[in-house]
């Protein structure tokens, strides 16, 4: 009996282990058939309806997002995941279903780099929260001039926020010199929204300018922990309740990014 208890578990943990590598890859379809498998095998298995929750949520199968939600919650009414996920798909009512999800995702050593390569920047005059939730940690970013500005847009092409203006504008003239950047979100809500920005390629003559010069947080040398994703994208995939993100510096110590100034708050604000 406890062999056979000891065998289900196993069981249990190496295919739950199988669709979160689906999820993290993005592969939203096989996602569905591999916790809908795991549900068949394992009925009262919550972690596996919240992963099928999040999976249809991703192709935009909302009203089966909710029913896999729902049901976790019958499992288990403290499940915080499928409550926080029914207040976003509440949210998501109304919005455009696509056949697929649409978000490419980027992996977290894209952005392991050396000092003033990479930096940390918040987004500010955000979209409305109908799109902000619908994006999570890991989701790419697509940087685009407007005028002095740098605004941030989704893989479907709609507006997230804007660059702050202490990084924008200077993004902005590298840009225009001939750099070039990928981003990604690290933390994403319906009312904030954190980026990471990285540069790609340094034009021949712009060599010797720091996209981002060291102070402060950006003096870290960003060695970014794959926790950054890890910890946001795994408490949407059902294995998490804190969502978060972590930057590990040369020293080893711990760093969070800095809060927006007050400007940017009252921007948010208006």
């Amino acid at each position: 009996m406890v062999y056979q208890e000891e065998e289900q578990a196993r069981l249990i943990r190496q295919r739950s282990k199988e669709a979160i590598a689906l999820a993290m890859q993005g592969r939203w379809q096989e996602a569905v058939a591999a916790n809908k498998s795991l549900v068949e095998s394992f009925p009262n298995d919550v972690d596996a309806y919240n992963r099928l929750g999040r999976a249809y949520m991703e192709l935009g199968e909302y009203s089966r997002s909710k029913e896999a939600y729902h049901r976790a919650i019958e499992l288990d009414p403290y499940s915080v995941i499928a409550q926080k996920n029914l207040q976003r798909l509440s949210r998501l009512e109304g919005a455009e279903v696509g056949s697929e999800g649409k978000s490419q995702k980027v992996e977290p050593q894209h952005f392991i780099e050396e000092t003033g390569k990479a930096g940390i920047v918040n987004l500010y005059r955000l979209a409305p929260p109908e799109v902000l939730v619908r994006m999570v940690a890991g989701d790419k970013v697509y940087l685009e001039i407007d005028g002095s500005n740098l605004i941030a847009k989704n893989g479907c092409g709609e507006y997230l926020g804007q660059v702050e203006p202490k990084h924008g504008q200077r993004l902005v003239r590298l840009m225009w010199g001939g750099n070039e950047y990928i981003a990604a979100i690290i933390r994403s809500t319906d009312d904030m929204m954190v980026i990471i920005i990285k540069e790609e390629y340094q034009d021949p003559g712009q060599a010797g300018r720091l996209s981002f010069p060291s102070r402060g947080l950006e003096g870290a040398r960003p060695q970014v922990s794959d926790r950054i994703f890890r910890r946001e994208r795994e408490e949407a995939e059902g294995v998490m309740e804190e969502v978060g993100y972590t930057i590990i510096s040369e020293d080893g110590v711990e760093l969070l990014p800095r809060e927006p100034s007050d400007d940017y708050k009252q921007d948010n604000e208006e």
